[in-house]
């Protein structure tokens, strides 16, 4: 399971990292993605269609808060509470 959580991880990470022109070293689990300007509302549009391609699921319109996509973290909980 352990390795599991670990690539949904990386592949969020790398998801993230590669979407913005950002320095990297600034993100981390926890950094606050949309508050940092790391990714803008396209950004997130962007974000929900990877998440359906990558790993299947499905982004209601009730979901779409920002508690389910401020950080890594927050993102890789809602992503294992979706599979």
């Amino acid at each position: 399971m352990m390795n599991v959580d670990t690539d949904l991880k990386s592949k969020i990470k790398d998801y993230i990292i590669e979407s913005t022109l950002d320095d990297v070293e600034k993100i981390n689990d926890n950094t606050l993605i949309f508050e940092e300007g790391i990714l803008d509302s396209m950004g997130l549009l962007f974000l929900i269609e990877f998440l359906k391609d990558e790993f299947n699921i499905e982004t209601n319109d009730e979901e779409l808060v920002v508690e389910n996509f401020q950080s890594i973290n927050s993102i890789l909980n809602f992503v294992e509470q979706k599979i």
